[in-house]
């Protein structure tokens, strides 16, 4: 579990690529301080286990699911990567619930100054859409962002200052692609709901068999 509050950027230092899968190496300092094998770190908001480490660089398996569902097969040696260290449970909770675990890749469409905030559009493939609502929370290539505008098929945040230059956001541009994990309640509401009206739609109890028994 994270909270979307990048710690560090890191520079992706080495990578072993397959045709659906990979490994990569990513220099670091923060995140390393008191790694342990097999620790969870949240690379551009994607979960991954650390399979060796030293003082200055960790390494790191991407399997087929997450290389074809993730941008971490669009990295290449020296990008810039987000980092975050699992979430403690007796530390600060400052951004929302994220699981590392990204449900899509959006695109950015466009990036507009306003006074001291970046405002990003993002396109987002369809059927993500009915997870977002105004002033709902997002993770953005694993930072923790509020939704500032919900339009068809895209979504709007914003960028402060501070994450503009602390987080790999600050960057990127038009047609830049970005990791996307959606709200964790949101799921579970979009999901619950989902269930009743399919429930409701196969229910033998209709108006007409109502009015049929004596129910008018």
């Amino acid at each position: 579990m994270f909270t979307g509050i990048i710690e560090e950027m890191g520079s992706v230092k080495g990578i072993k690529q397959g045709q659906e899968a990979m490994e990569i190496t990513v220099t670091a300092q923060t995140v390393l301080e008191d790694v342990h094998l097999g620790d969870s770190i949240s690379v551009n908001g994607v979960c991954l286990t650390v399979t060796e480490f030293t003082s200055q660089e960790a390494r790191f398996d991407v399997m087929p699911e997450t290389f074809h569902a993730t941008n971490l097969r669009e990295i290449s040696t020296g990008s810039k990567v987000n980092l975050e260290r699992s979430m403690k449970a007796d530390g600060r909770f400052g951004g929302h619930m994220v699981s590392g675990h990204v449900d899509g890749v959006g695109t950015i469409t466009s990036k507009k100054q306003d006074s001291n905030a970046i405002y990003y559009t993002i396109e987002l493939p369809e059927d993500l859409m009915d997870y977002f609502v105004y002033k709902g929370s997002v993770a953005v290539d694993g930072t923790s962002l509020t939704v500032f505008g919900v339009d068809q098929n895209t979504i709007t945040i914003s960028l402060i200052p501070h994450t503009v230059e602390h987080t790999v956001l600050g960057d990127k541009g038009k047609g830049d692609r970005v990791n996307i994990e959606i709200d964790m309640l949101g799921k579970y509401v979009v999901n619950f709901l989902s269930k009743q009206q399919q429930q409701a739609k196969s229910s033998s109890i209709t108006e007409g068999f109502l009015a049929e028994n004596g129910f008018k």
